[in-house]
C-alpha cells in the first residue's frame, strides 16, 4: 500500500502512535466467478484497494486504486459494507499503529487489460473462493466472508 503524503507528514509529528485511516477495497470477479487478488510487495495476498486521499470519496478511492494496482478501469461499483472494530487496530512491522476503517465494494463492471503496478504489486491473479493462496492476508478473510454470506442470502431470496 502506497502511503499518501499527508500520512507521511502526520507520521513525522506523531511517530508510531495510533492513527485512524480510511480506505476502500474491492471484490472483482471474472466471468467464472473467481476473485481478483493482488500479491503486494510484502508477499501477502489481498484485495485491490488502498487509502483514502484528501478530497476524494471512498468510491473514487476504490476506482483509483483498482486502476493503479491492476490497470483495469472500473465503470460501476456497489458499496457492500464498512468495516471497523477491534480487528482493525493494527501494528505494522515498522511499529506504526493504525486503526483502519475500510469500505468494501463489489465491482459490477470494468474493462481493460490487467497490468500489474510495479511498485506495489508482485503479481495479480484470479482465484476461486475455496482455493485462496496460503499467504492470504487474514483481515481480508472477514471481507470475503461478508460478501459470500450476502451472496448466499441473495440466492435464497431469489
Amino acid at each position: 500500500m502506497s502511503v499518501p503524503e499527508y500520512v507521511k507528514q502526520i507520521r513525522t509529528k506523531i511517530g508510531h502512535d495510533l492513527l485512524m485511516l480510511a480506505g476502500a477495497c474491492v471484490i472483482l470477479e471474472n466471468d467464472r466467478g473467481q476473485i481478483l487478488l493482488q500479491q503486494r510487495s510484502s508477499g501477502k495476498w489481498g484485495l485491490p484497494g488502498g487509502l483514502l486521499e484528501i478530497g476524494e470519496t471512498l468510491e473514487e478511492t476504490a476506482i483509483r486504486e483498482v486502476k493503479e494496482e491492476t490497470g483495469l478501469v472500473v465503470t460501476d461499483l456497489k458499496q457492500l459494507h464498512t468495516f471497523s472494530g477491534d480487528f482493525a487496530h493494527l501494528k505494522l512491522a515498522n511499529q506504526d499503529e493504525l486503526y483502519m476503517v475500510t469500505t468494501l465494494y463489489q465491482v459490477l463492471a470494468y474493462h481493460g487489460k490487467i497490468i500489474p503496478d510495479q511498485d506495489e504489486t508482485l503479481q495479480l491473479g484470479f482465484f476461486s473462493y475455496d482455493d485462496l493462496p496460503d499467504n492470504f492476508e487474514r483481515n481480508y478473510l472477514r471481507y470475503l466472508d461478508y460478501y459470500l454470506t450476502q451472496q448466499k442470502r441473495k440466492d435464497t431470496l431469489l
